[in-house]
């Protein structure tokens, strides 16, 4: 009977179930969309697939971002990295504990300005909590300038703010 009262709860209508997903559509600095990120739940953090064209070739800094804005040109109203656990920045940092939830993986652009990258965020989630992608005022997926150095605080000397995304369920 208990059973059949959660299976009921949950499907209630305005029962408020984690998403499974989110993205965000991402634009450069002039507003034009240069490209997607998607943001998929699993048991062990939140797997990001991210595509992009229209970049300079190289190595850029992605990062999650503490607020759901992205005003260009230099998208300062994303806030700064999202560390909702008070770690340092990079996974080459000395100092612990490292990586905080918004560091990410270089991003690869190759000669025609296409990027594409797939990870994994340990411990992030897409429903309740701190570590949240999708808390109230949201975050957004950030493309710089320069690849991430991966060890400098606060945000491994990446350069300029030069692409941005929301990310929504």
């Amino acid at each position: 009977m208990a059973l059949l009262a959660t299976a009921l709860l949950l499907t209630a209508p305005g029962f408020a179930q984690a998403p499974k997903t989110a993205h965000a559509d991402i634009a450069n600095a002039q507003g034009t969309s240069i490209g997607h990120a998607t943001f998929s739940q699993s048991k062990n953090g939140v797997k990001v697939t991210v595509n992009v064209s229209q970049l300079t070739p190289g190595e850029h800094g992605i990062h999650i971002h503490t607020v759901g804005k992205c005003e260009g040109p230099g998208f300062t109203s994303a806030g700064g990295h999202f560390n909702p656990t008070s770690a340092h920045h990079g996974i080459h940092n000395s100092q612990e504990p490292h990586p905080h939830v918004g560091d990410l993986p270089n991003l690869i652009v190759n000669d025609k300005g296409e990027g594409k990258l797939s990870f994994m965020i340990p411990g992030a989630t897409l429903g309740d909590g701190a570590n949240s992608l999708l808390p109230e005022g949201g975050t957004a997926l950030v493309v710089h300038a320069k690849p991430d150095d991966l060890a400098n605080d606060p945000s491994g000397n990446s350069g300029d703010r030069i692409a941005c995304g929301v990310i929504s369920k």
